[in-house]
């Protein structure tokens, strides 16, 4: 029993005493049917039961391996062979295409629009700078830094397609994050294990096959040129005269200097057990293996020349071995193997494939785009909004190490958020919305610069770390970018005298995207948002010793009430036909009582709302993530069983073989998986106000145990 072990059954055992002398213990038991963190949970056996196991040769979503900041996707084949969606991905290979016309950024003049009475300039399209505009959408975009796949053939020579593979299956030990493939070819059966370097950005390979040096089988690395795709792998083949590949070619490595236009960047491969490598065609080398029965490959991707040796294969799978049963051994855990409820083990395999995905995908010095690591949504840029689903959960799963660095973004852009706000004409710092690498400029259309719901997210950020570490450091780290965050908010309510309250917009986006941002204001999730956002900066000026902020305070204390109609919650405060023409993308205005404390929601008006929802929304066009959105309202509003069925029961929110989400935009989707992460982990481990019983937000019906330990309660 480890220290932290200790520390859960002594809070237990505190619990329990103060529970028994109340005389509740029992029938806290008997109602909720949930252990809580009473026994010690087999970590090893709750995630083994999930190891992904693979028989499908033509899944869309790969197996992957890699550290958060890098990944490696590959198909049903251990390497890059035939799926277009088996990249290889880092949050530092960015590229970017020459400007129209040696055009920058600071050139384009966007719009200016009425603003409550007066012109902003924001940035969205300009007609008449179209080059530039489209330039400043497509760019930076991440790249594909290279294809690592079998030339596999037949005995009389001719190349296997995919369909000739027989017996093909694929196994991901997820405590060891080793991956086994095994699949035959003429009989000759060829077993290979692909794992990926925890601290380097490196994969390692080792094949087996009855003589492997027969020719039937090559390796090929192909390193391609960047794509001005929006979606995808982001990689273009066909352009051998537009990129660079410098190769110094060893008898038992290589390395290969990239360039691509501004970009470089090193590619290092080094074998055991005998084989040849030779160029094939510009961009393409290929391996021909030596040995009789076996070799092993390492490939490492750098921004910089690796001058030391590369680990081994062995190597390499012992660091994995020993960093993923690390993983597993801290952090959160949810156990729900007790439980009645068939669905219990779906719901578990998606919590535990979740965590291993986003770990894999999400845990880097940069904000992730949409599709992680898999491909390449939306140019490769993240988007400031989107962190909140992103990076969140890793607060509550007791893991906040792996946002440490995704979170220094926030005072890395501070400076021109609130160059943003003033040239606008506010106070503080204005956060963008879409942006990437540690470019500035926004993604300029009519949506990104008008939404304002990701305002109050370092807010909520730097309070879910204070409650894990209520340090002064805490309290330096998050302390100006709090404290600027507010002024904006404070600052940008427009002041309705005759009414004599505070209006959020004109123009605004409202978070569903689907509102006209020239007239929209007053949405419901963004004034409860507000609400908290001004509340926790006043909370954070006291613990920093300093006075609340008078404005802070008017603004609370006159900002509009949430828009209510017909008994119910509205999405803005000016909608037409709100439950026949807009009851389609995100429902959140759900999002104002579960993912948020509920500031300015009165309970018997959300439940009202939260019923019409379910009666009347489009779930077809939705996303991943507002099935746990509207599970964790479900759970606040004590629906547990309701809470449940958004986690599993609709099509729109299907989470496959690997774990990886759809649901809207790019496949996959991680929004989707670190909502689900959060709504859990709220449901098991509470919130507050939550009732005080173990699991509040699961159904109390007798039919799940929940068994947690090592979670934090949410906001």
């Amino acid at each position: 029993m480890n220290k932290t072990d200790n520390i859960f059954q002594t809070s237990f055992q505190l619990l329990r005493r103060k529970t028994k002398i109340a005389g509740l213990l029992g029938l806290m038991f008997l109602n909720t049917a949930a252990v809580g963190q009473s026994a010690k949970i087999d970590r090893k056996a709750l995630v083994t039961r999930h190891n992904i196991n693979i028989t499908d040769k033509k899944l869309d979503g790969p197996t992957q391996v890699g550290n958060g900041h890098f990944a490696f996707g590959f198909d049903i084949t251990g390497l890059q062979t035939f799926s277009n969606n088996a990249n290889t991905m880092s949050d530092w290979g960015w590229h970017k295409f020459q400007a129209p016309n040696g055009q920058t950024p600071a050139e384009f003049k966007g719009q200016e629009w009425d603003t409550q009475g007066r012109m902003v300039r924001y940035d969205i399209q300009n007609p008449k700078q179209k080059e530039l505009t489209h330039w400043m959408i497509a760019n930076p975009q991440r790249l594909n830094l290279g294809r690592l796949g079998f030339i596999l053939k037949k005995k009389d020579g001719s190349a296997v397609v995919l369909d000739d593979l027989q017996d093909a299956s694929q196994k991901l030990n997820l405590w060891t994050g080793v991956a086994t493939s095994t699949f035959t070819i003429d009989g000759k059966t060829v077993k290979v294990t692909t794992v990926g370097h925890p601290e380097q950005d490196a994969v390692a390979i080792h094949i087996e096959a009855p003589d492997l040096n027969d020719g039937q089988i090559g390796v090929f690395l192909d390193l391609p040129y960047a794509s001005l795709g929006e979606f995808g792998s982001g990689t273009d083949w066909d352009s051998p005269d537009k990129h660079q590949t410098i190769a110094d070619l060893k008898a038992d490595r290589a390395v290969f200097h990239r360039t691509l236009d501004d970009t470089k960047f090193d590619v290092n491969i080094a074998w055991q057990h005998g084989g040849t490598i030779k160029k094939a065609k510009p961009h393409r080398y290929e391996l021909t293996p030596t040995g009789k029965n076996q070799i092993d490959l390492v490939v490492s991707f750098s921004q910089t020349p690796v001058k030391a040796v590369l680990p081994t294969f062995a190597q390499t799978k012992e660091k994995s071995e020993t960093h993923w049963a690390s993983f597993w051994k801290t952090g959160g855990a949810i156990d729900l193997s007790g439980s009645k409820d068939s669905r219990w083990m779906e719901l578990e395999r998606r919590i535990v494939l979740s965590q291993y995905v986003m770990a894999v995908n999400e845990a880097s010095a940069m904000p992730p785009q949409e599709s992680g690591l898999v491909n390449n949504g939306w140019f490769g840029k993240f988007h400031f909004e989107m962190i909140w689903w992103h990076e969140a959960h890793y607060a509550l799963w007791n893991r906040l190490p792996l946002s440490d660095k995704t979170m220094e973004i926030y005072s890395a852009h501070l400076k021109t958020a609130m160059k943003r706000a003033k040239d606008q004409g506010y106070s503080g710092a204005r956060w963008p919305k879409t942006v990437g690498d540690h470019e500035t400029w926004e993604w300029p259309n009519e949506i990104n610069p008008l939404l304002i719901w990701q305002q109050p997210h370092p807010i909520f950020f730097a309070e879910l770390e204070y409650r894990s570490h209520p340090t002064q450091a805490t309290l330096k780290k998050w302390g100006k970018v709090v404290d600027e965050t507010a002024k904006f908010m404070a600052s940008y309510p427009y002041y309705n005298k005759e009414e004599d309250r505070y209006i959020l917009g004109y123009p605004l986006q409202v978070v569903s995207e689907n509102a006209d941002p020239r007239t929209t204001y007053n949405p419901t999730y963004e004034l409860s948002y507000w609400r908290t956002g001004l509340r926790l900066a006043q909370t954070w000026r006291k613990r920093l010793k300093l006075p609340a902020n008078p404005k802070y305070a008017t603004v609370l204390a006159k900002l509009s009430k949430l828009p209510v109609r017909d008994g119910k919650y509205v999405s803005w405060e000016n909608i037409d036909s709100m439950w026949t023409k807009y009851n389609f993308e995100h429902p959140a205005l759900t999002g104002a009582y579960g993912m948020l404390p509920g500031d300015g929601v009165d309970v018997p008006t959300m439940e009202r709302t939260f019923n019409e929802v379910g009666k009347t929304w489009r779930f077809n066009r939705t996303w991943g993530w507002d099935f746990p959105m509207l599970a964790m309202c479900a759970a606040k509003l004590g629906h547990g069983d309701k809470a449940i069925d958004y986690l599993l029961n609709y099509p729109s929110f299907k989470v496959e073989e690997h774990g990886l989400v759809g649901g809207g935009g790019p496949f996959p989707y991680f929004p989707g998986n670190g909502g689900l992460l959060y709504a859990v982990a709220m449901m098991a481990a509470g919130w507050d106000g939550a009732p005080n019983d173990s699991a509040p937000g699961f159904p109390k019906d007798g039919n799940w145990v929940v068994k947690w330990e090592g979670l934090k309660q949410a906001l």
